[in-house]
């Protein structure tokens, strides 16, 4: 659905314990929600609904790409806006310099420590779709985005995992491989 991607929500108290609200594209309230959706995406099928007893998240709990692979893809499509938005992850693990592009790969089948309680067990990596070439928030769209993926790497780009330990996680805080 172009221009899905240039809306966002969020939830206005601090607990995320109430209703969530629907932001058009310059980050303002909407009032009706699925009336909006409806006229923006000029689309009668869609309506914001409350997620229901089957969660929605792409593939796997946890999407974990590294900076690494992101480095490349700006090498790789230089002139290019590329940022970890196009490929909405959870989490994004800055690697050291020099480390190779696809280092996600390496992780697959290993647990890893993120700070000092958080344990994610990454299980594999993700086939990207069309999602990654649209427009969003100051990016524009670009075809070339997904194709670079295909070409130099199967379709494939992070690393996919679950929450073996839940717990904060926080900017900067250490990750390290615990159990190959």
């Amino acid at each position: 659905m172009p221009g899905l991607l240039r809306l966002r929500s969020r939830y206005p108290q601090a607990d995320c314990l109430g209703e969530p609200e629907l932001l058009d594209p310059e980050g303002v309230p909407v009032a009706d929600a699925t009336a909006y959706l409806r006229s923006y995406l000029r689309r009668q099928d869609v309506e914001v609904a409350r997620e229901g007893s089957v969660s929605h998240f792409d593939q796997l709990p946890l999407s974990v790409p590294s900076t690494a692979t992101l480095d490349w893809m700006r090498t790789a499509l230089g002139g290019t806006a590329i940022d970890e938005r196009r490929f909405r992850p959870n989490l994004l693990i800055r690697t050291s310099p020099g480390t190779p592009a696809f280092v996600e790969d390496q992780w697959l089948g290993s647990t890893v420590r993120i700070g000092g309680t958080v344990r994610v067990t990454f299980v594999r990596s993700s086939e990207r779709c069309i999602m990654v070439n649209e427009s969003q928030q100051a990016l524009p769209h670009c075809p070339l985005v997904l194709r670079t993926i295909a070409q130099a790497h199967d379709m494939r780009l992070d690393a996919l995992g679950t929450v073996a330990a839940p717990g904060n996680v926080g900017v900067g805080d250490p990750v390290a491989v615990i159990r190959p």
